[in-house]
């Protein structure tokens, strides 16, 4: 009869797995829930939205795009891919079959993508909702026995246990904590940032592929050589080479003008460092739309792009362009410009040519084409007998032209594309003199008679060239501002604490209070001990422990054991420590 009286009177006993849990984490299930197909497509469900396939996902996306980066890709650089195709012949086939020249749009890559958007959505919607559920509800109701908790605390007073939990109550809602007054308990909870903190992590990898998502279908690329003085259009036609995306195509550019005013290079010309970069400036005038007769001067520098309308200009390589002119046996110029040639190493040795299709008839009474290629030394050496033809400075200190020539057949005729960078030799004769290769060194302003009556070539002079990339990516804003996030959020879960303290003053039979305080803590973290300490030293203003009892100083807090899980009781006062995913 006792043993039902005493039962009566104690308050009804909390679910001490509900007060231990400290994540808003679904828990996972060990296999198939149910029978049949819906039964496994459940269970499936449940692995793919868990954070552990999640995090795999991740890290096989991580993986998937190395490709990306150590082969050509064609979205990138149609040029450079059938270089590398032509130099690895024997691979070539397997990787286009693999789609290795198109890794971010190949199907394996886009399936792992989609994958992991749907195993991300999947985790953050049952999260979200979970976690408002939390914030709406009250704190969890005190365990039954307190003292049995990872870290508590325990003396006797004098005070009356209404006012030493009302005191409670205050004392924890004044540090900050959610407390609820009820049951002769208070329950108070603490630290939901870390909960924030994940779910902005989780909403901000969602961000982050979908800035990347967006980028790549709806983002476009181009290339312009340009020399100094020159301008040119954003439309297809005037752009060297453009490649878009299924929502931006050559009808989406950015309609603007750009001309190339300078272009200044600066070079460290001592020192350890000789010859290494100091400065590529390259001053414009620009103008959006198609009005052009109000112009604005800008800069464009590396890593500080020109923004004009939706897209970003970038300064991309650069080099020197020789101003070359070339007359016919007749003395009629049949070639003048500035012909851009390109850098092959760190001094900017460079190499071009030069094609006359129109040279007109030749000495031989025939039709016939002039071909020039050389190398261009901002920096020639005084002798090339042990060197070649090499530049040993970046800069134009000493700049020379040094030329090939040929006559013959181009082959600019045949309709088939060419490249501007070679000579196509295969129905070219090299001109001779004196039994040699026709061959000669010029500085600026020297020229030169090519042998046979063939007429001259005259080095005027040397022009500056750079090649702009524009870029129209519209997501990355939308991947920057989620990366950010994310190490915001990540930041959060991993330094706030979640944690809990329950307060108990019960009055006892024989007179006085009995005061009972106890914290848990999601991990292991001395900050709960120290919370409970000084909890109990402010509580005990109100409520100071009998004169007959020790000082409280000396078990307040006390930890019992280090906060693992306990083995599992029969007795519902033992709190039991339940697994969830964070």
């Amino acid at each position: 009869m006792s043993n039902t009286t005493t039962e009566t009177e104690l308050p009804p006993a909390p679910d001490d797995n509900a007060a231990e849990r400290l994540s808003t984490a679904p828990v996972e299930s060990d296999g198939p829930v149910g029978i049949g197909m819906f039964g496994w497509a459940r269970w499936m469900w449940r692995q793919l939205t868990s954070m552990r396939v999640a995090l795999i996902l991740l890290f096989l996306l991580s993986l998937a795009a190395i490709p990306g980066s150590l082969i050509p890709q064609n979205g990138q650089n149609q040029f450079k891919v059938q270089t590398w195709k032509a130099q690895h012949t024997a691979v070539a086939p397997i990787y286009e079959k693999l789609q290795l020249f198109d890794v971010y749009s190949s199907v394996w890559f886009s399936a792992i993508y989609i994958l992991l958007f749907i195993s991300l959505a999947g985790c953050i919607i049952p999260r979200t909702w979970q976690f408002v559920g939390v914030l709406r509800s009250q704190p969890p109701a005190a365990p039954r026995n307190l003292t049995r908790m990872p870290v508590h605390a325990a003396w006797r007073t004098s005070a009356d246990a209404d006012a030493v939990n009302a005191a409670a109550h205050r004392l924890l809602r004044k540090r900050g904590f959610r407390a609820h007054l009820s049951g002769g308990a208070v329950s108070a909870e603490k630290g939901y940032l870390r909960e924030v903190g994940n779910l902005v992590f989780h909403l901000s990898l969602f961000a982050l592929l979908g800035g990347f998502a967006w980028a790549s279908l709806a983002s476009g690329t181009g290339g312009k050589l340009m020399v100094e003085g020159e301008g040119y259009s954003n439309t297809i036609t005037q752009l060297d080479d453009f490649t878009g995306t299924r929502f931006y195509t050559s009808d989406n550019l950015d309609p603007f003008y750009v001309k190339l005013d300078s272009f200044k290079a600066r070079f460290q010309s001592s020192g350890s460092q000789i010859g290494a970069a100091r400065e590529f400036t390259a001053n414009v005038q620009y103008a959006e739309g198609s009005d052009t007769s109000k112009l604005k001067q800008g800069k464009i520098e590396v890593n500080h792009p020109l923004e004009i309308g939706g897209s970003k200009v970038y300064l991309g390589g650069h080099g020197f362009a020789p101003i070359i002119t070339v007359r016919n046996g007749k003395g009629d110029i049949v070639y003048r410009g500035a012909t851009p040639f390109l850098p092959q190493d760190a001094n900017e040795t460079s190499t071009g040519v030069v094609k006359v299709s129109d040279y007109g008839v030749g000495p031989d009474g025939n039709k016939t084409q002039l071909g020039l290629s050389g190398f261009f030394l901002p920096t020639a050496p005084a002798s090339f007998e042990n060197t070649g033809p090499i530049s040993l400075f970046p800069d134009d200190a000493a700049p020379m032209l040094v030329l090939n020539a040929y006559a013959g057949d181009l082959g600019t005729d045949s309709g088939l594309p060419q490249n501007i960078y070679q000579l196509n030799m295969r129905k070219m004769t090299q001109l001779t003199q004196d039994g040699k290769p026709a061959i000669v060194r010029l500085k600026p302003g020297e020229g030169w008679t090519l042998p046979d009556n063939y007429g001259t070539v005259t080095f005027e002079g040397y022009k500056r060239w750079v090649s702009l990339n524009i870029s129209h990516r519209p997501g990355n804003e939308i991947a920057l501002a989620g990366g950010v996030l994310a190490i915001l959020g990540l930041i959060g879960s991993l330094f706030i604490q979640r944690r809990r303290i329950w307060v108990r003053a019960v009055a006892l039979p024989g007179g006085g209070t009995q005061v009972e305080l106890a914290g848990l803590a999601r991990s292991e973290s001395a900050k709960i001990a120290e919370e409970l300490a000084e909890l109990a030293v402010d509580l005990q203003d109100d409520a100071p422990a009998a004169e007959d009892e020790e000082d409280p100083g000396t078990d307040v807090p006390e930890e019992a054991g280090a906060p693992t899980a306990p083995e599992a009781s029969s007795d519902p006062a033992v709190p039991a420590d339940q697994n969830s995913k964070e």
